[in-house]
């Protein structure tokens, strides 16, 4: 880093309490620590009091996906590069100790160092709009499906006859009955049922159309940032959203597809020893965008002929199903970072044509 510039590091608390931000210039020497509010003022006087030390360019902030969010943005409106910074092993924190200024100095010296590298997500745009609706429509989705195994738990000890009118029905015509109940007045088991039961059917229906309009507007938000990302065989709504996530809204910062498929944790790691040559199973990265790749997969092996193929050749040359899978998920990370990020057409110039 060039003399005069800075690097720091903040970790904001969800409570508003002060965070730390440390310095350091091209020697690697503490310059000072100070702490801040973690508000819009907050924000502005931490990089006026960095800049005050030279010309700012990057800066390392961690939890950048939580209660970092806020300060990365900020600090990408305001041209730094924000570099995303992990938490120090556990040696190293029984060693120093832990406070604000010990982690932020630890933070400053990761960015100096090269040891963090990664680029934080931006999470200004139609991706971060994605994660929220899909936060909201996995938790209605869980209620959806307490609220169905309540209402089916009340038909268990119900009174017979109403139990036997609504026994054999599938979920979409038995909470269409349930709402079709009249309420009797009283204190009654048989009359607490039926309440109960038209309770739990109009949540249900309540629930099913806020799933279905939070289903439209992450279709939409795809299609402003990958319009055909949903045209891949086997990707719908929800392993589209997942694997958008992963990538963020500044998916340019990974700087290949393999990047891309170890962040979705589909490319193997060595584990190689002696005269052993093996590679084994990834089990870090996005486990979320891990399983919509192997949703995918599991889509193509059951509708796409060629998919059933590989694996039928695959396991011919003595490769289990698993590992088939593996391979086809690897495939799969590929396709899809080509669709997110299309690959760059190389300018040719007339005179360097010829």
């Amino acid at each position: 880093m060039p003399s005069g510039s800075s690097s720091g590091r903040c970790c904001p608390r969800p409570c508003g309490a002060a965070s730390g931000w440390t310095t350091e210039g091209s020697s690697g020497a503490l310059l000072d620590t100070r702490s801040f509010p973690t508000t819009g003022d907050g924000y502005q006087q931490l990089l006026a009091w960095a800049r005050s030390f030279g010309r700012l360019r990057r800066a390392g902030v961690e939890c950048t996906g939580s209660y970092g969010a806020a300060l990365t943005r900020y600090l990408h409106s305001e041209g730094i590069t924000v570099t995303e910074v992990n938490q120090p092993d556990k040696a190293t924190r029984r060693r120093r100790g832990k406070t604000d200024a010990i982690d932020a100095a630890a933070a400053a010296q990761a960015v100096l160092s090269g040891r963090a590298t990664a680029t934080a997500k931006s999470g200004d745009g139609p991706v971060e709009a994605i994660r929220m609706f899909k936060m909201a429509k996995s938790s209605a989705i869980k209620s959806r499906t307490q609220a169905i195994n309540q209402l089916k738990a009340v038909l268990v000890s119900a009174d017979p006859v109403l139990r036997e009118a609504l026994t054999g029905l599938s979920n979409s015509k038995l909470i269409r009955r349930c709402l079709e109940l009249e309420v009797a007045d009283g204190i009654a088991p048989a009359a607490a049922a039926r309440h109960t039961l038209r309770l739990l059917a109009r949540r249900i229906q309540h629930l099913t159309q806020e799933i279905n309009d939070l289903t439209t507007r992450i279709s939409t938000a795809i299609g402003a940032c990958a319009p055909k990302l949903l045209e891949c065989y086997g990707v719908g709504p929800d392993t589209a959203s997942a694997l958008l996530i992963a990538a963020g809204d500044n998916p340019d910062r990974m700087g290949s597809e393999a990047s891309f498929a170890a962040l979705c944790g589909a490319s193997p790691v060595e584990a190689s020893s002696g005269k052993t040559q093996r590679r084994r199973r990834n089990r870090g990265g996005d486990r979320q965008a891990n399983s919509a790749l192997y949703t995918i997969v599991l889509a193509r092996l059951r509708w796409d002929a060629r998919t059933r193929g590989y694996v039928e050749r695959r396991t011919g040359e003595g490769k289990t199903r698993r590992e088939a899978i593996r391979c086809l998920k690897r495939y799969v990370a590929r396709e899809i970072y080509q669709t997110i990020i299309p690959p760059r057409q190389n300018t040719v110039t007339p005179a360097s044509a010829g």
